[in-house]
């Protein structure tokens, strides 16, 4: 069983990367902030990106940095078959799922306008908002030195393979085989690739 982490930065294509890998290579995804939605849905409250990062944080000051990841990593063995888990964003996650035998942390970046053009047009409820908050968004996530909260640049900086995606969809595609190249990721028995 292979498990890709996705981490990146906002609206660089995770979850592009994630629907080819559903699509194409058949793995299971698994996603960071659905997890956080759903407990924010239970509580009850709105689900923007204050408060899916607070409820982030809450969560992993309560049980640790690496509870989220943890959960996920048992719900895809729980599974038993290749996974990707998406929005991987603090170290402590990223060593949770460094503890499992087949764990490859893929990062995903782009300019910051292509970037906020693609969150506009996607259009949830975590993407309205403007150039300047889009971007203090990312730099409130990119550094810390608290355990419990979002830091992308250390999670970039620790990823086994980067995506640059300033291009087209077929790059991007492209890129993501050179991926499973290069780790052996799509190449096994329940993808039949």
């Amino acid at each position: 069983m292979v498990i890709v982490g996705i981490t990146g930065t906002l609206g660089a294509g995770k979850g592009t990367v994630v629907e080819y890998l559903v699509r194409e290579k058949r793995f299971a995804h698994f996603s960071v902030r659905e997890f956080l939605k759903e407990e924010l849905e239970r509580r009850q409250m709105p689900v923007d990106r204050d408060t899916l990062t607070a409820i982030a944080n809450s969560i992993r000051a309560k049980y640790g940095p690496s509870h989220i990841a943890e959960a996920l990593i048992k719900s895809a063995k729980d599974l038993g078959h290749n996974c990707v888990i998406e929005s991987i964003r603090t170290p402590g996650e990223v060593e949770a799922l460094r503890r499992e035998e087949a764990f490859f942390l893929l990062a995903v970046d782009a300019d910051p306008r292509i970037r906020y053009k693609r969150i506009r047009h996607r259009n949830s409820e975590t993407d309205r908002v403007s150039y300047s908050t889009f971007i203090m968004n990312e730099e409130r996530e990119m550094y810390t030195t608290d355990p419990n909260k979002q830091n992308l640049a250390a999670c970039i900086d620790s990823a086994d393979y980067v995506i640059r995606n300033d291009g087209s969809l077929a790059d991007l595609q492209q890129k993501t085989e050179g991926f499973l190249k290069l780790t052996g990721a799509g190449q096994n028995k329940q993808t039949g690739r």
